[in-house]
This record gives structure tokens, sequence and C-alpha cells, in this order.
């Protein structure tokens, strides 16, 4: 169980770390756009090969598809009525829905391969991923009206404290879950990435940075790639 806390803390800690430097200095927009679209690379590469791709090859193709699909959906619809409620200051709001939701079920994948080298592996990818995404979120939830620092901060510690549970619930839960229902989980993580990635992340680096984000992308999916393989 120990070790579940110690890899759930490094999957959360690049969440409240990113979040308090995205709050604590004001980023120039290239340098803002640059990381998000770094971390748009690197979690094009999670939801690949860490994700998607072991859901495949575990079950069926129409079950690792449906679950893909849920996953999208239930970020869509989420971030639809996020925009619907906040207009053009929902960006933050909906990058740190897209960190539920695909973290979670990250963080549950991870805390049940503690015990194979793929752990480290899917730890990696997270924690590369994290850092930027939050920086992001948090520097635009900063311009949000109503978007205190210390409000901003604690949703973000919350958020991170909610991963560390799952990582540690999954762990000790992990003899009870089949591969089905890991790869499950997987494959829903995976849809959501895709979704927040479509949504938000890319459309939000590219209006920030405008036409040369697509190399930080490619960057930050060469490194996760390397770090995965």
């Amino acid at each position: 169980m120990t070790k579940a806390l110690l890899y759930g803390l490094a999957t959360a800690l690049p969440l409240v770390v990113g979040a308090a430097i995205g709050l604590r200095w004001r980023i120039p927009r290239p340098a803002l756009a640059a990381l998000m679209a770094f971390g748009a690379g690197t979690m094009i590469a999670a939801a690949s090969a860490e994700l998607f791709e072991p859901a495949f090859h575990a079950v069926a193709a129409w079950h690792a598809g449906l679950a893909l699909l849920a996953g999208a959906g239930t970020y869509v619809i989420a971030d639809h009525v996020i925009d619907n409620k906040l207009g053009t200051a929902a960006v933050g709001w909906g990058l740190m829905l897209g960190s539920l939701l695909d973290g979670i079920p990250e963080n549950t994948a991870l805390g049940v391969s503690l015990g194979e080298a793929g752990g480290v592996v899917l730890l990696v990818a997270i924690a590369v991923g994290n850092t930027p995404e939050a920086i992001g979120s948090a520097a635009k939830m900063r311009e949000t009206p109503g978007g205190s620092a210390k409000k901003v901060m604690g949703l973000w510690a919350v958020t991170g404290l909610v991963l560390v549970l799952v990582t540690m619930a999954a762990n000790g839960a992990g003899d009870e879950i089949g591969p089905g229902h890991i790869a499950t989980v997987q494959a829903f993580a995976g849809g959501a990435t895709i979704a927040v990635l479509a949504d938000t992340l890319m459309p939000e680096a590219y209006k920030e940075g405008g036409w040369w984000v697509g190399l930080t992308t490619a960057l930050g999916f060469f490194v996760a790639f390397v770090l995965g393989g």
C-alpha cells in the first residue's frame, strides 16, 4: 500500500505543482501555448499506447470501442454543459474536468499494475502529461470571474487527493478487478483523453500560439513515446 501511495502522489503532485505555477506567474501566451501543445502530444501517446492499445488487445474490439466512445461522450457532454454555463471562461474548467475523467481510470489502471513493468511506464506517461495540463488550466481559471487563486488551488489539491485515493483503492482491490474491467476503464480513459484534446487542449494551444504549435505537440508525443518504450 505504501508503494501505491507513492505512485499516486507521483501523479498528483505534477497537477498541484503545475496549478501553482499557472496561478503564481503570468506565463507569456507563446510559452503557455507551447506547454499546452507539449502536454497534448504526451496525452496522444498515452491515449494510444498506454490506454487504448492494451484495452483493444484484452477485450473484443466492439467492447473497447464502446468504452472509448463512452469516455469521449462523457467528457463532450459535461464540457458542453460547462460551456453553456461559463462561455469563453470555460477552458480552464474543461481541462480540470478532463484531468478527472481521464485521471481516475488512468490511476485505476496504475494501481492494479504496480507489480508489473508497465506500471512504471504508465506512471511516467501520466506525470509528464499532468504538469502542462494543470499549468494551462490554472492559468485560464485565474482569468475566470470569481476564480480566486486560493479557490483554484484548493480545487486542484482536491483533484490530486482523489487521484491518490483512487490509486490506493485500485491497488487494494487489484485481485478482485479482472482484466476485462481494467480494459474497460483504460479504453474509457482513452476516449476521455481524445475528447479533451479535440475539444479543449489543442484548439486552445493553437489559439494562443498559432501555426507552430504542431511542432511542440510532436515533441511531446516523441518524449512520451520514448519514455514509454
